[in-house]
């Protein structure tokens, strides 16, 4: 998987998604998969573009056509587009995207008790972390550790 994460357009995007869910395939599958598509030749040189940004490569033939995959894991591509959306129109926070969301009717009580429950989990890994941390550090004569 490629390390430098690539900027992608939206509909380049769209595309990538559909690779993640496949061991690879080939532009056909991908333009039957997509909803509303484009031209055929749009979605090929969109794969082009794809391919020139190193979100993906050419694994094998099937027949004439060749198969791609992606070389960009999920997760990660998703944090990074999380994170520039929320920069772009948030100034970074999250916050106001939750609030958002409530107002919208687009978070249910369920989904917020789970985002509740992540976070928790996620606090307690790092207050553990930390303290693995400073139990490891030095301490200087004269100063207690923290």
């Amino acid at each position: 998987m490629t390390t430098q994460l690539p900027n992608l357009s939206r509909f380049e995007l769209q595309c990538l998604r559909l690779l993640w869910n496949e061991e690879g395939a080939t532009v056909r599958q991908v333009h039957e998969r997509l909803e509303d598509p484009p031209s055929y030749s749009t979605v090929r040189k969109i794969f082009e573009r794809l391919e020139d940004k190193g979100a993906v490569t050419r694994v094998r033939r099937d027949g004439n056509a060749w198969v791609y995959r992606s070389t960009v894991k999920p997760t990660a591509m998703i944090r990074r587009e999380i994170l520039r959306f929320l920069d772009s129109l948030f100034d970074g926070a999250a916050a106001p995207l939750v609030a958002h969301l409530a107002e919208m009717d687009a978070v249910s009580l369920e989904d917020l008790r789970e985002i509740e429950r992540l976070a928790g989990e996620e606090i307690d890994e790092r207050t553990t972390e930390e303290s693995k941390n400073v139990k490891n550090e030095p301490t200087t004569p004269g100063r207690k550790g923290r």
